[in-house]
């Protein structure tokens, strides 16, 4: 080894300038200077013509520079290239690779190169192999002067001739191999080895570090996405969307190839494919899976994941996409009951990782419940659909069961309105002929609301109608009613009615009352000079219907006047609240019927007047109970 050279003079040569990034020694890292101020430094190794190897001792100042070159950057990529300008520095390679150990396949592949075709850096290399490969399992550096002398190397490139391998250690544990190969033999020596074996130590400490600091940062990342995806797909409540949405969101942690959800059919005891894609298309699926069966049968009956790093060695796979190679399964359990399979695949060997596997796992407890709720709120509209159809079907019977149009005689003229507060009420009303002169005018309002009230409305007409050739007055048809009721009691059902029976040809109205509102008869005062109106309560009460057995009722006769009002309504007129929460009450009611300019002209007109009185008091708010109005007027 030749001695160190001198430097040369301030005059002759100056220093070269420095930059950021830097990494070769100084000029004063040389040592002493030679006295011929015009003789360049001999920086290179002198056994070749051309030399290209620096051979200048590594002073502390060096090391000092390699330690803040590589402690201050913690992203792989920019400390990957700074180890191969440091390398550059002290040795003048032309090929050069830094490959790292996958501890699931015990395989190097390369993190960064140089100087390698893109066939040679895509290479895996499994330790033992080749001069890099026993550098890593034997851990220890490895100098080849000439590479064609070796029993085991890997052919790579036919032009390489010499070649240096340093393993990289942190805490006793192989992660990689640092490596330099030449096309000139014998271009490195046991300095250069001593040199790399030193910073590789430091050297490894900081890949290891920057690594961690990835898969943190990636986790991180990671965390970020997985909880943004929580919040959407808690959001979407369409089944078919919400695993759409699924593999889509999915793709942003783990880029698949082909994505499968499958739900578990207790009637067939089934996985069923539910939704698949393949290369970013939708793709139907027909074959279901049992339970154990395949890799996504294992998962499910095991209740873990499954990693299948090459299916093809996997006794458990069942061929249905050839150029699958890789695949992982993972169980989708909601309370401790498996619900699912999310099933990825791949078509590269060892594509899938244990990070992959527990992001996917991370994200399945929260699939598994939103997958629950669209399958519970898709149950649910379907219910309320069914039920809408069923009310609508209901509402239409109700809507039968009631008078097609009043009926006509020749002294007065009956009007009538049901609006129910839902698509079905408990309010019912009926016209019953006796003959030619009698009618009977019924208005019932049934406890409750909706399908159980109309039911029973629905009953209560139909025993009235029942008893119609019977030809009862208001009184005695209210306590045959009531006694039939007692026959078919319901516990906490009950009717409150009006009935009335107007005789035509004595122009008289019969009333009587189980529990309803009381009516309002509307006339003129005879005493009045200016013939103005007067509204008046009929004062008529009784039991309602169904709650006690041998009721009897009072019946009150009432004659009418030709322009006279009887005006029988539910408690729905009167309790109509606006948004106050004020009630409109029979007093308003009242005021309508005395000044309203077009009540008394017809007994529609006073219909109309009532319905329009409410709605505008009401302003919009939504009425909680049916409105029912029947008006007699007597011509």
């Amino acid at each position: 080894m030749p001695s160190a050279p001198q430097s040369a003079g301030p005059e002759d040569l100056s220093a070269p300038e420095s930059f950021e990034g830097d990494y070769r020694p100084s000029a004063s890292d040389a040592g002493a200077g030679t006295p011929e101020d015009s003789k360049p430094r001999a920086l290179f190794h002198p056994h070749a013509a051309d030399p290209h190897i620096r051979l200048e001792p590594l002073q502390l100042d060096f090391l000092m520079r390699l330690a803040d070159a590589l402690n201050t950057t913690l992203d792989l990529n920019t400390l990957m290239h700074r180890v191969a300008d440091l390398v550059r520095a002290v040795i003048d390679y032309r090929i050069f690779a830094i490959l790292l150990i996958n501890d699931r396949t015990h395989e190097l592949w390369m993190r960064f190169q140089t100087g390698h075709t893109p066939e040679v850096a895509a290479m895996r290399i499994k330790l033992g192999r080749g001069v890099i490969g026993q550098a890593a399992l034997h851990r220890k550096s490895i100098l080849v002067e000439d590479v064609r002398t070796l029993d085991n190397y890997i052919d790579a490139n036919p032009n390489v001739r010499s070649e240096l391998a340093v393993p990289l250690i942190v805490k006793n544990k192989v992660i990689g191999v640092l490596d330099i190969e030449s096309e000139m033999p014998g271009y490195f020596t046991q300095d250069h080895q001593r040199l790399l074996e030193l910073t590789a130590s430091r050297i490894g400490v900081a890949v290891e570090n920057a690594r961690l600091y990835t898969r943190v940062s990636r986790q991180a990342q990671t965390l970020t996405v997985l909880h943004e995806i929580s919040r959407e797909i808690t959001s979407i409540l369409d089944l078919d969307d919400l695993l759409e949405r699924i593999g889509q969101l999915l793709k942003r942690v783990i880029d698949f190839q082909m994505f499968t959800i499958l739900l578990w059919n207790d009637r067939t005891e089934q996985f069923e494919h539910r939704f698949s894609t393949r290369y970013g298309e939708r793709v139907p699926r027909s074959r279901d899976v049992r339970l154990g069966v395949g890799i996504i049968g294992a998962a499910a009956q095991d209740r873990a994941p499954v990693l299948s790093p090459d299916v093809r060695n996997d006794p458990r796979y069942i061929a249905e996409n050839p150029e699958t190679r890789a695949e992982l399964a993972v169980p989708l359990i909601y309370k401790s009951k498996v619900i699912g399979v999310i099933d990825l695949e791949h078509t590269k060997v060892n594509y899938y990782n244990e990070d992959h596997q527990r992001t996917l796992t991370t994200l399945a407890a929260q699939i598994a419940t939103s997958i629950v709720n669209a399958r519970l709120y898709q149950r649910i509209f379907e219910d309320e659909q069914r039920m809408e159809r069923d009310l609508e079907m209901a509402r239409q019977v109700q809507l039968r069961l009631l008078p097609s149009a009043p009926p006509r005689t020749a002294r007065a003229e009956i009007a009538a309105s049901f609006e129910p507060a839902r698509s079905i009420g408990g309010d019912v009303y009926d016209f019953l002929s006796y003959d030619t002169n009698r009618t009977v005018l019924a208005l019932g309002d049934v406890s409750g609301k909706a399908a159980p009230a109309a039911l029973y409305a629905a009953l209560v007409s139909g025993i009235l109608r029942s008893l119609a050739p019977q030809r009862l007055g208001p009184a005695e048809l209210l306590a045959a009613l009531n006694d039939q009721l007692q026959e078919r009691k319901l516990d906490s059902q009950y009717v409150t009615m009006l009935m009335a029976l107007w005789d035509d040809e004595a122009q008289t109205i019969h009333i009587a009352n189980a529990g309803s509102v009381q009516p309002l008869q509307v006339y003129r005062t005879s005493t009045s000079l200016t013939d103005a109106l007067e509204v008046h309560t009929i004062e008529a009460e009784g039991f309602p219907l169904g709650l006690f057995p041998n009721a009897s009722y009072d019946e009150h006769t009432l004659p009418m006047q030709s322009g006279d009002l009887a005006v029988f309504f539910s408690d729905g007129i009167v309790d109509a609240q606006n948004s106050r929460g004020e009630m409109f009450g029979s007093e308003r009611l009242a005021l309508i019927l005395k000044h309203h300019p077009t009540a008394t002209d017809s007994a529609q007109s006073a219909v109309d007047a009532i319905l329009e009185a409410v709605r505008t008091f009401r302003s919009g708010t939504d009425h909680f109970d049916d409105e029912t109005i029947v008006v007699l007027r007597a011509l």
